[in-house]
Formats: structure tokens, sequence, C-alpha cells
């Protein structure tokens, strides 16, 4: 016991004596009351006033400032701002004078409204080709979707070759997908009742004439080819043609 004693003496020795340390007992009455402080800036009121002003002075940060509201004039930004289908490039003013237009050959055409590059229309009649060609158990989307990019590619080369000014591939491929529309009036047809007889084939080459015919008159009115729409209407029919061989095959 008395070893434990030794070597818990030995362990925690060091050079700190209580006894030598000053300790003052706690006395509530030496802490200043905040009373105190009001009193001494009422008897110092110079110095005081020259403290505050030098901490109000050294502050620079501004917790919050209300905008000048005088000059508002009630218009927001967002105003101004196009609607989001015009900044799409969707219009369905146009869309619908392009489709009248298609479904009426002899309409005269507006060339400014056909020289846009508007690929709503056509996406959304490829579309239809390939649901109803669905529905009638033929799944042809991919060929529908094939064809029509070689044949806009194809037709952009040729009126290229063929017209005094340039024409876009977009527009090229915009007058194409519009005249598809009555293909896909054949292609609904073909669900109803089989195209593989003489009023199926009847019905295609009315409409293979029809596409063709639209296209044509549209690409000489837009690209000023006159005397050429039988020159533009052949390979417009080769290419309705194959469109409408799926259609009744």
């Amino acid at each position: 016991m008395a070893g434990f004693q030794q070597f818990d003496q030995d362990f925690y020795q060091s050079g700190f004596n209580i006894d030598e340390q000053g300790h003052e007992p706690y006395n509530c009455q030496t802490r200043s009351h905040p009373s105190e402080n009001i009193d001494a800036s009422a008897a110092n009121p110079g110095v005081y006033a020259s403290e505050q002003a030098y901490a109000e002075q050294a502050y620079t940060g501004q917790i919050f400032q209300p905008t000048d509201t005088s000059s508002y004039t009630g218009t927001d930004s967002s105003d101004a701002e196009p609607p989001l289908l015009e900044e799409l490039g969707i219009n369905f003013d146009h869309i619908c004078q392009k489709t009248l237009t298609v479904l009426n050959p002899f309409k005269p055409v507006d060339g400014s409204i056909m020289n846009e590059t508007d690929l709503t229309g056509p996406v959304v009649f490829c579309l239809a080709l390939g649901a109803t060609l669905l529905l009638a158990g033929k799944v042809h989307f991919s060929y529908v979707y094939g064809i029509s990019v070689i044949g806009c590619f194809a037709m952009h080369a040729l009126l290229n070759l063929m017209s005094m000014s340039e024409v876009s591939c977009g527009c090229v491929a915009s007058v194409l997908g519009y005249c598809l529309l009555p293909m896909v009036t054949l292609s609904s047809c073909a669900v109803l009742f089989s195209l593989k007889g003489i009023i199926g084939t009847i019905l295609a080459l009315i409409i293979i004439g029809w596409c063709s015919l639209s296209a044509s008159k549209i690409f000489i009115s837009t690209l000023a080819m006159d005397g050429q729409q039988l020159l533009i209407a052949y390979p417009c029919a080769l290419l309705y043609g194959v469109f409408a061989l799926l259609t009744v095959f």
C-alpha cells in the first residue's frame, strides 16, 4: 500500500503549488453593473460620442438597401420576350396555309411561306404515315425515315443543278414532307381495306400524281423555275411511288 502511494506521488509530481497562488474570494460587488456604464457615459458625454462616431465610421457594410421604386414603369422584361412556339420556329398559321396548299394543288402558292425551313409538319406527317402503316400490320418506320432522308438529299442536289438560285436542304425537306399528306390518306385507306387490286392501284396512282403535282408546283413557285414543272414532277413521282409501294404491298 505504501508503494502504491509512493508511485502515485511520483506520477503526479509537478512544480505547481496551490499555496503560492493568490486566491481571492469572489465578490459580486467587484463586477460593474450596466447602470454604471450608463452613468460613465453620462459623466463623459464627449468621449462616448466620439467612440460612437468612430464605430459608425468604421462600419462600411450595408445590411439592406431598398431599391428605388419611383422609376418603376410596371413592365416586366418577360413581357417583351417572344412566345415559346415562335422561338421554336412553330407557326400554326403557316402550317395551316402549307397544308391547304398541298390539299389543293390548283391554289396559288405563296413563295415566301414555302421558302421557310419548317419541319414540324413533315415530322408529324411521317409519324402519321408510319402509324397508319403500323395499324395495317406493316412496321415500316425505318423505311419511311430512310427513304425520306435519301429523297431529300437527292432532290436538293437536283434542284441546285436546275435552278439559278440556291435552295437549302431544310426547305426541300419541308416541301417534300408537307406533300406527303395525301400518302397518309392512302395508308389510312389501307387500314380499312386491302389495296392489292384494281381499285388500290388506281387510288395509288392518283395519290402519286397528287403528291408530285403539289411538290413540283411549290418548287417552281419558290425557285422561279417557270416551264420546268414536268421536269421536277418526274423525280417527285418516283419518290412518292416508293412510299406508295410500301403502302400497297
